[in-house]
């Protein structure tokens, strides 16, 4: 027998909805979590996936997410928006200032969204996509509970604090970048300690500052960061932007995502959506620059693997490790036997 099952992404969607709404969520925001979860998981991002669900439903059961927090937006200037996501779930909260500031970016030409007492955030390529599409350059930054030192200490004060980018495109899909400023996301190292598996020597060092392919000390430790130095710089960069101009909680400050015990993480996400001006000539010049970088040998562009991924997926249907379906339909239990979900 197969360790992975295939399932279609609308049969995941029900699935993972079926699993949050019969443990307490409305089904408003458990279909915004679904997607955010299958989605990332289509994209190749399988620690944002699948492997955060009985996290997440531990952590809705404990009262450390909200499950019935509903965002709500204000604004803080003509331009800039502030979401609170109530100590709930991060992607309703980043959808609602997403629409809203997708809006007020067209018609003003920049706007500004800054989200509050929020999670975990997953797949930030998702979130500038949605802007991009609708003909906007964005960028995202996101804090994370503590998991990596500044250079030359071995004392965690920053997340590994993604940020992400995306530019619209004449006619295909926007460049999407997105990236940890640790060398790999941190889900990647939590998805291998809960399949079992060992992670490389270089993703994470152990609480004595050594490296590890133990995935449960790389948890206990820190993760090392891109490029050193460099990437130590960009994740305070990141912390000024995601917790201090949000009002949220700072990494050194924000409980495990991972975990069902103590307070809400309340961690911040930070977005910025520029409308380019028709003078500038962007979408010819990207395209001419983009180009550029195809016709050289051995270069691709950002993206093209997620790409390829979400195509396969919506073709072919997603590979899932069968024990997290499992624990997912056990999650859902009488409901997705109601709904005609998978059995």
């Amino acid at each position: 027998m197969s360790d992975r099952v295939r399932i279609s992404i609308n049969e995941a969607n029900v699935l993972v909805s079926s699993a949050f709404t019969a443990n307490g969520v409305p089904a408003d925001t458990a279909a915004s979590v679904a997607r955010a979860l299958v989605g990332a998981e289509a994209e190749g991002q399988s620690g944002h996936g699948f492997s955060r669900i009985d996290d997440y439903v531990a952590q809705v059961l404990s009262g450390k997410i909200n499950g019935t927090a509903k965002p709500n937006t204000t604004n803080l200037a003509p331009s800039s928006l502030l979401t609170d996501a109530g100590f709930g779930f991060a992607y309703p909260a980043l959808e609602q200032a997403v629409a809203r500031g997708a809006d007020i970016a067209n018609a003003q030409g920049v706007a500004t969204m800054a989200v509050t007492n929020s999670h975990h955030c997953g797949a930030l390529s998702q979130h500038v996509e949605t802007l991009a599409e609708q003909g906007l350059v964005a960028m995202m930054f996101a804090n994370a509970p503590a998991a990596m030192a500044p250079w030359g200490s071995s004392k965690p004060v920053f997340g590994t604090n993604p940020i992400a980018f995306a530019a619209p495109r004449a006619h295909t899909s926007p460049l999407i970048i997105d990236l940890s400023l640790s060398r790999v996301a941190r889900g990647k190292v939590m998805h291998a300690a809960k399949s079992g598996s060992p992670i490389p020597h270089d993703w994470a060092l152990d609480a004595n500052g050594h490296p590890t392919t133990d995935p449960q000390e790389a948890l206990e430790g820190t993760m090392v960061p891109i490029g050193e130095a460099k990437g130590t710089s960009l994740a305070l960069m990141v912390e000024i932007l995601a917790a201090l101009l949000t009002g949220a909680a700072m990494s050194r400050e924000a409980s495990s995502f991972f975990t069902a015990d103590g307070p809400a993480p309340r961690v911040g996400q930070f977005l910025i959506a520029l409308k380019p001006h028709e003078q500038s000539g962007f979408a010819e010049r990207l395209e001419e620059l983009l180009t550029t970088i195809n016709d050289l040998d051995g270069a691709r562009l950002p993206g093209e693997r997620r790409a390829a991924s979400i195509k396969t997926a919506h073709q072919h249907g997603l590979y899932v490790p069968r024990h997290y379906i499992r624990r997912v339909q056990a999650l859902a239990g009488e409901e997705l036997r109601v709904a005609g979900g998978l059995q």
